[in-house]
């Protein structure tokens, strides 16, 4: 009898650690609370979103915008550099507690993944010379002839792949890589979002840098490990109430030239 009370007893005890999720597992936003410290992920060659000044500090949208997260949570603010290709390996690897890296949400990232509600909209697509005919439909035929660069492993470099297959795409290890081939005449056109084609424009005014084919509108997220739900409420409401007060909005147009009309996830 003895015996059976004492198993009862560490069954009781285990199905109650179980039933209370505080004591089962920790949780991000109270750990990033009792640090003083959240570490944001973020690109540093993908202007507008994130690059480094000519003083060599982080800056652009994604990088305003985590200044604005960390002082609205009272915490202190750790940028960490990341390649595109290693984003979401950071974040799982729990090198970073939040992603904010122009994210695109997709169902394949979503399996590992959690987004936050959009903070900014772009349009991903292929952009290119005078010379080259604009597509007017939603299929890539007016690129069939030419060379595409891409940085590899993007959602353009597997969009393309998948829906354009007789499009040449040249593939680079970077976003920087593929622009710098388009720059130097080594490929065609550059397949790119919006904002980045905005910035090469501007950067290289004697480059001609025209939105040859459009292939869909894309929102960026702030990307969360699984399971860090409690975190990710609180981001939305903090990105919903920036929203109101109009400075998510002066972020866009700071650094998009525009104040933009978000999706809903």
């Amino acid at each position: 009898m003895r015996r059976l009370k004492s198993l009862f007893a560490i069954a009781t005890t285990a199905l109650a650690v179980l039933a209370a999720p505080g004591l089962a597992r920790a949780d991000k936003l109270q750990d990033v609370l009792g640090a003083g410290r959240l570490r944001v992920g973020i690109l540093t060659d993908a202007a507008p979103w994130g690059f480094k000044d000519d003083k060599g500090e982080i800056a652009g949208l994604d990088a305003d915008l985590a200044k604005l997260i960390a002082a609205d949570m009272g915490v202190k603010l750790e940028l960490v550099p990341v390649t595109g290709a290693a984003r979401i390996p950071s974040l799982l690897s729990d090198k970073i507690d939040v992603l904010i890296a122009g994210l695109g949400a997709t169902p394949e990232r979503a399996q590992q993944v959690m987004f936050s509600q959009p903070y900014a909209v772009v349009n991903l697509g292929v952009y290119g010379p005078k010379s080259i005919a604009t597509a007017t439909g939603k299929k890539a035929e007016n690129l069939e002839r030419h060379t595409v660069a891409v940085a590899k492993g993007t959602t353009l470099d597997v969009w393309l792949t998948d829906n354009a297959p007789k499009v040449k795409l040249v593939r680079f290890e970077d976003t920087p890589a593929a622009i710098a081939a388009y720059l130097a005449g080594q490929a065609d056109t550059f397949a790119e979002n919006s904002a980045i084609a905005l910035k090469v424009k501007e950067q290289n005014p004697t480059k001609e840098v025209e939105l040859k084919f459009l292939i869909r509108q894309s929102p960026a997220h702030i990307g969360l490990r699984q399971g860090e739900q409690n975190l990710l409420n609180w981001i939305n409401t903090d990105l919903f109430t920036n929203k109101l007060n109009g400075k998510l909005g002066a972020l866009q147009l700071k650094w998009f030239k525009e104040e933009q009309s978000l999706p809903t996830l």
